[in-house]
């Protein structure tokens, strides 16, 4: 049999997809609403990407109170990194939306498009991350923490226990995950 190639699927994934097969006991309703969903969230990835862009470029937004222009105009006005990597191990890394560090002040700034409550913990894990990688201490610095979203941004100043609480149980884990790897773990 000769299949018929479908070149131009290639890493495309279908929204009625067979690995993704719980659609099939959909009705009409949850249909649409997961369809929405979908849509809005690669309309979040979308608008992630321009915001990346934007800052790379220096292009400041109109100043109209959105969370997009705050989020880009103040990645500007701190002159912040874009999706910079920070690594502890190959068990534990991330990329930070946007990130700087100047005189001993740590930035580091989350754009959220989606209406979902959200945390300050994933920004405090960069945060730990960040001294773990550049051998710093919590103590030594002073962290400031915002997640941008529903036209406002959040400002959260991470208390240095909490910061080394998060650093304590990477290294933690990551030892862990080496012994289960390994085979090793009890």
């Amino acid at each position: 049999m000769n299949f018929n190639s479908h070149s131009a699927l290639a890493g495309k994934h279908a929204f009625l997809s067979p690995s993704n097969y719980h659609w099939i006991n959909y009705t009409d309703q949850k249909l649409e609403a997961r369809y929405f969903s979908s849509r809005a969230a690669q309309l979040g990835t979308d608008l992630h990407d321009f915001a990346h862009y934007a800052i790379k470029l220096g292009i400041k937004l109109p100043d109209n109170g959105s969370t997009l222009s705050l989020y880009v105009n103040d990645a500007i006005g701190y002159k912040m990194s874009v999706e910079q990597a920070l690594y502890y191990s190959d068990n534990c890394f991330g990329h930070a939306d946007t990130i700087s560090f100047r005189n001993r002040f740590l930035r580091i700034h989350d754009l959220k498009n989606g209406i979902s409550p959200t945390s300050e913990h994933q920004l405090e894990v960069y945060a730990a991350l960040f001294c773990l990688e550049y051998e710093l201490s919590p103590l030594d610095i002073e962290i400031e923490l915002r997640i941008y979203q529903s036209d406002e941004a959040r400002i959260f100043i991470p208390l240095p226990d909490a910061i080394f609480r998060i650093m304590d149980k990477i290294i933690s884990f990551d030892r862990a995950i080496d012994l289960l790897k390994e085979g090793a773990f009890q």
